[in-house]
Order: C-alpha cells, then sequence, then structure tokens
C-alpha cells in the first residue's frame, strides 16, 4: 500500500506539471524572461555604467513609465506621497488644522479650520508663517510638499511655528498639538429657493455618505421639495460611495452600476430600496470635470430615469483602480475592470497605450472643437444604449447632459483671459484681502460683502494693480469685460474672507445652470418622460452668458 500511495503522487506530479505548463507555461516564462531581462539591466547599469548610479531612483522613474504603457489611470504612488494620496479620500487627517497659500516663498495662513488646534492655539487668517521648529522656513525651500511634511504629523506631536502677523514687526511664537482635521466632501448646502434644496460634492470619500445624509437632514428642517446636486469639478474617489448615494434615490431592484474585467467577473451594485429621497425631484449637475465616481452617481440617475442631467459632458473615466501595496510602502493603483451604467454603456472614452497626448488634452480640445458651447459640437462615436423609459445614451465618452448649459463667449475679451489666466487676480484678491482684514471682517455674509465690493469698485482697483505687475491697462475690453473680471474678483476675496459654503452661494446666485435647474422644477421636468413613438429625440439647448467663475480654482492646501 505505501508503494501504491507513493507511487500516485509521483504520477500526479507529473501529469499537474504537464498541464501546467501546456496551459500557462508560456505565460509564465513570458513573465519570468521579462522580470529577470529587467534585473539584469539594473545589475548590469549599477555595475558597469560609466558613472554611479542610484538603483532605486532608477527603479522609481521606471515603475510609473511602466504603468504609463497600460492605461492612462493605472498610476505608481511614492512611499512618500501615498499618507497624501490616501487622505484625500479618507475624510481626516492629523495636523495643524489650517488652509494655506504660498506667496512670494512665505506661506500664508488663508482660512482657520473652526475649532481645529491653530485656532484653539490663536493663529488667524492672514498670518504668514516664517519658523518652523524654531528654523527659518522662508524662501526656495518653501515648497507645497515641504509645507505639508512640516505641518502635518502624527496625532497629539507638537510643532512650534513663528508668525508674523498683519503690521507687527515682532515674531510671535505658536506650540500646536496637531490633532485630527475633517476634510469634507460636501462643501456646500443651503435652500435655493423656498423649495429647492443644494448639495455641493467635491468628491467621493469614506465619509460621503453619512455627510450626504446630514445635509439631507439639514434641508429637511427647512421643508425642501426638491433637490439638485451639483457634481461639477468633482473628479470621483470611491465607487462604493457613489453607489450608497444613488441607492438613497432609487427604488428597490435597480441597477446602479456593475464592473467587469478580465480577471474580475461581473460585479452588479443594486439598490436595496432602503432610500428615503425615491421620489424626490432630483437634479444632478456636471460639466467636464466631473469623472469616474460622479459619472456612476450621474450614470445611474440617467438611466433609470430618476432625474435630470443639466450642464456639460463629463470627463469620461470608466475604468476601476484596485489599490495595491508594495513592500517598501510605496502603492500602485492598477486598472483591474471598467465600470459600466445600468444600460451598459461604459463611460471610459478613447485612449491609447502609452503616452497618449490625445487622452491629456481632451479637454482642451473639445474646447477648441465649441463643445463647452454648443450640444452641436458634441461628437457620439460610440454606441446607442437606451435607459429604463427608451430614451437614447450614448457610450465612449462621459455622460452627456439632458440638458444642455453652454458657455458663451459675451464679454471675453484678451484682457480678462490675460487676467485670469496669469494669475494677477488670485494674486491681487489675496493681496487686497490681507490688507483689508479689519475692514472686511465687518460683512459675515457673501451678499453684505459683496454689496461692498461693488461699491468700492474691485475692478478699478484691480486694473490698477494689474496695470503696475505687467497688464497693460485696456479701458475698453475692461468695460466690456467689466462684469467677468468683478464676478471673478469679488470671488475670490469672498472665498478668502468668509468660507467655502459662501464662496459657492455667490457663484450660483449668477450661475446659469442653476437658473435652468429652478426653471426644470418649476416646470414639473425634473422626471424624464417616455419618449414619443417614433418621434426624433432631441437634447434641449439652453444658451446663457458666461460668467467664467465656477471652475476658477487656485491652490490652496490643508495641514
Amino acid at each position: 500500500m505505501p508503494l501504491w500511495l507513493a507511487l500516485s503522487v509521483v504520477i500526479g506530479i507529473f501529469i499537474g506539471t504537464f498541464f501546467a505548463n501546456r496551459f500557462s507555461g508560456n505565460r509564465l516564462s513570458i513573465i519570468n524572461t521579462g522580470s529577470n531581462k529587467l534585473n539584469d539591466l539594473l545589475h548590469i547599469v549599477d555595475d558597469q555604467y560609466v558613472d554611479t548610479v542610484n538603483v532605486n531612483d532608477l527603479v522609481e522613474k521606471a515603475v510609473p513609465q511602466i504603468l504609463s504603457e497600460l492605461d492612462p489611470h493605472s498610476v505608481y504612488i511614492s512611499t512618500k506621497d501615498v499618507q497624501q494620496a490616501n487622505d484625500d479620500l479618507k475624510g481626516s487627517f492629523f495636523g495643524v488644522g489650517i488652509e494655506f497659500t504660498i506667496r512670494k516663498d512665505t506661506i500664508h495662513v488663508q482660512n482657520v479650520i473652526p475649532n481645529g488646534p491653530s485656532e484653539r492655539a490663536g493663529l488667524l487668517a492672514g498670518d504668514k508663517i516664517v519658523e518652523v521648529d524654531g528654523k527659518p522656513f522662508v524662501g526656495k525651500e518653501v515648497t507645497n510638499d515641504e509645507a505639508m511634511r512640516r505641518l502635518k504629523g502624527e496625532k497629539d506631536t507638537k510643532v512650534e511655528l513663528g508668525i508674523l502677523r498683519y503690521k507687527e514687526k515682532k515674531l510671535r511664537h505658536f506650540t500646536i498639538t496637531r490633532g485630527e482635521i475633517p476634510m469634507k466632501s460636501v462643501t456646500a448646502t443651503y435652500m435655493l429657493d423656498d423649495n429647492t434644496g443644494y448639495i455641493r460634492i467635491k468628491n467621493f470619500g469614506e465619509k460621503t455618505y453619512p455627510e450626504l445624509l446630514i445635509a439631507l437632514a439639514k434641508l429637511s428642517q427647512d421643508d425642501f421639495e426638491s433637490l439638485v446636486i451639483d457634481l461639477r469639478g468633482n473628479t470621483g474617489g470611491y465607487l462604493g460611495s457613489a453607489v450608497q448615494m444613488a441607492n438613497e434615490f432609487l427604488p428597490k431592484g435597480r441597477l446602479i452600476v456593475y464592473t467587469e474585467g478580465r480577471k474580475s467577473p461581473r460585479q452588479e451594485y443594486r439598490s436595496d430600496g432602503r432610500g428615503s429621497y425615491q421620489q424626490l425631484p432630483l437634479v444632478v449637475l456636471i460639466d467636464e470635470g466631473s469623472a469616474s465616481a460622479s459619472e456612476i452617481f450621474a450614470g445611474a440617475i440617467q438611466d433609470n430615469d430618476r432625474g435630470t442631467i443639466i450642464g456639460r459632458r463629463s470627463f469620461g473615466k470608466g475604468l476601476v483602480q484596485q489599490p495595491v501595496t508594495l513592500h517598501d510602502g510605496s502603492m500602485i493603483r492598477l486598472t483591474i475592470a471598467r465600470y459600466y451604467s445600468p444600460s451598459g454603456r461604459c463611460i471610459q472614452k478613447p485612449y491609447t497605450s502609452g503616452a497618449d497626448k490625445n487622452y491629456e488634452e481632451d479637454i482642451l480640445t473639445r474646447y477648441q472643437h465649441g463643445e463647452f458651447f454648443s450640444q452641436d459640437s458634441i461628437k457620439h462615436e460610440g454606441p446607442e444604449y437606451h435607459t429604463k423609459n427608451g430614451r437614447v445614451v450614448y457610450g465612449g465618452g462621459g455622460i452627456t447632459p439632458d440638458i444642455f448649459v453652454g458657455e458663451d463667449t459675451l464679454g471675453v475679451t484678451s484682457y480678462y483671459k490675460e487676467a485670469s489666466m496669469s494669475g494677477l487676480i488670485l494674486q491681487f484678491a489675496y493681496e487686497y484681502t490681507d490688507e483689508n482684514r479689519p475692514q472686511l471682517q465687518k460683512f459675515r455674509t457673501a451678499k453684505e460683502l459683496e454689496v461692498y465690493l461693488k461699491r468700492i469698485n474691485s475692478v478699478e482697483l484691480f486694473a490698477t494693480y494689474a496695470d503696475k505687475n505687467g497688464l497693460k491697462r485696456r479701458n475698453l475690453m475692461i468695460q466690456k469685460s467689466h462684469r467677468l473680471l468683478e464676478h471673478y474678483i469679488n470671488s475670490r476675496i469672498i472665498y478668502n474672507m468668509l468660507d467655502e459654503q459662501a464662496w459657492v452661494e455667490y457663484l450660483n446666485s449668477d450661475d446659469p445652470a442653476i437658473r435652468e435647474t429652478i426653471r426644470v422644477f418649476k416646470a414639473g421636468e425634473a422626471f424624464p418622460k417616455k419618449p414619443e413613438p417614433d418621434a426624433e429625440q432631441k437634447n434641449r439647448k439652453v444658451a446663457y452668458d458666461y460668467r467664467g467663475t465656477h471652475t476658477k480654482y487656485t491652490l490652496i492646501a490643508t495641514a
């Protein structure tokens, strides 16, 4: 018996080896050959290259290049950047609790986060950080990454900051104990009118869904009867958060999204019928900056005919990334599947492997082709699909809104373009805020501050400032672009003095997409209807004056 057992084991090993080599040996050989070739190359370079080479640095540069040959969204994140990448979606981090910007090689405190460590220590908006832990921190070494490294840290650790306060020559010193700093996904919640609630979501993180529920509860206190969810500029995040959100608005059993890949079997996500707002009139705002999880949510609402999508065509990212941590703490985000909306369409826009210049410049190409201004310029190259009610939608390149709201060139001049693109408006807004904080602090709302800024003619103040800083005054152009300049300048000062919600409220007060949203609700058109038989389907085109301020962002870091 032992002899027969041993013989059976040996035979089994031979059979297993044969089939393993028969069906997967070639692929295993390719992988081994490829990895051996890379290892051989690195050894040869390290051993024989004319100059000394840091092989680790070489690998750090090579890995992103290898991943870039796969698709535009498989990426490598170095060890030092992993924490920041994770913080953006986790909903909190440990730091001192300030928003800051770097100007003239110095950290300027933009805002102090309420109830955070810096506020408790006594820091104020407008303070300049010139020392960290007893050492000067000014000049060329002051970068965003280095500031983050010094200001963030483990919970309950301390950092000493040297502060220069406005119109003070003597340095103040503050010892701050780092604490948990929340990073909100929901950045604005308020009533647009007596019946319409508004929620702006800037990304989909771990805490987005509970933040949404809190926002909905707040609007419930104001007896809202319809809702607009603003996803413009929302680049996405966690798929699970988008699914949770969609579940809140869909009846039981509706498909929200499904994913599928070569090694990832089809996985469906369906609503469970527990959502509290299944019959609420709903509008979702999107634009070319809405991507990934934003498109999952918008696609689920559109394909289920649950609400109306308003704005411009979304980015077109339909690839699912899985994070994989490497042995040194670095991480790759590898594309493992595609996601598909309920109608079966993949939202991912076309790309080619390797450095795809067309993919990287797609948004600019859309702008140049007129897609931001005219619905007729949208090119649908993907196949047709149908929503639950039978409306035609398209795959292969983002979510096309049900109602298109385009930009308009009215008021745009070369002066306005240079003022906005050069950063001069942002620079003026900050310096004006910094020099006039005592006066500006008297105003508690965006409306009050807006009235004041109009009275002092902020556009004229800017034109004088710009003329001294390289942008020659052009009175006729300034007059033509006055409304745009005023809106942009005032929005940045309001952001600097108040908060993001006040900034959003100001922008929305003169926003064409918001006006169209209100019209849709008042007309009872939030729920898409079935198309008439054999009727040619045309999306509604809405033309408005270009305001040019909603997507004007600047680098504001949080630590």
